[in-house]
């Protein structure tokens, strides 16, 4: 794993807010002069509908889509930018054409716009990314988006509701799970573990934890001493000499 991995940068927040403001950006032109921008959405099987391929992730119908589409594309391209670094920037590029392209072959004949398909994109790698690796951060992190987003899943499926484009959703979660199989990503291994971390692990014979209380605090462990040699003299001069001689136990 690199060393900047799982660290905060700038990018986290400042891509997110770029494509945001883009969008309002259109939206507020759109709205303001009248231009019927929605009219460069795509278009399925059509030439001309093939503009929308890279068009559509900017256009929204009105004020509650693009709110809506704004929240999840924050959060989601954040997250993205966080975990997945060096392939954030492929995921959002080629998951705009794929599933754009996607879009075009199966879609309704109709103008189908909005980041949606871009945010299923995202969603789906993050989501499916996280299991492959097996690395209990990403693994918890798919979790976490599938307990608060999982309904997403429900509006894949024709009928839901007819004013959404459940094709473009569609195409967005194919798209993020191709890419979450075909991009690398670094092989996160498991933490070093120590010998007493491990089960099964005896600390009896462990001179080191010997020095450790049963409340993990250390303690200067006394060194155990006998008495090798006790001798007395008296001296002329009526004085009493004693002399100690010590050595450490042995050790069992």
């Amino acid at each position: 794993m690199h060393e900047n991995y799982f660290k905060y940068s700038p990018s986290v927040w400042i891509v997110p807010t770029l494509l945001i403001l883009l969008m309002w950006s259109v939206f507020y032109i759109d709205d303001s002069f009248n231009l019927h921008l929605t009219q460069l959405g795509i278009y399925p099987r059509t030439f001309s509908g093939l503009i929308g391929v890279v068009c559509s992730p900017f256009l929204h119908g009105n004020l509650n889509h693009l709110a809506n589409n704004t929240i999840s594309l924050f959060i989601f391209t954040a997250a993205l930018i966080f975990f997945y670094r060096e392939v954030s920037l492929k995921v959002l590029f080629y998951g705009v054409l794929l599933s754009g392209i996607i879009t075009w072959l199966i879609g309704r004949e109709s103008y189908h716009i909005g980041a949606s398909g871009l945010i299923y994109v995202i969603f789906s790698f993050i989501f499916f990314k996280g299991l492959m690796s097996q690395y209990y951060r990403l693994v918890a992190l798919s979790l976490t988006i599938i307990s608060v987003y999982g309904g997403m899943f429900w509006y894949v499926f024709p009928d839901i509701e007819n004013s959404i484009s459940w094709e473009g959703h569609l195409a967005g979660l194919l798209t993020g799970f191709v890419f979450a199989v075909r991009f690398k990503t670094p092989d996160y291994k498991k933490a070093l573990q120590y010998d007493w971390q491990q089960p099964n692990f005896d600390p009896d014979g462990d001179k080191f934890l010997e020095r450790f209380d049963e409340n993990g605090n250390f303690v200067n462990k006394p060194i155990e001493v006998e008495i090798e040699e006790m001798e007395e003299t008296n001296t002329s001069n009526s004085e009493v000499k004693i002399i100690y001689t010590f050595k450490e136990k042995d050790s069992e």
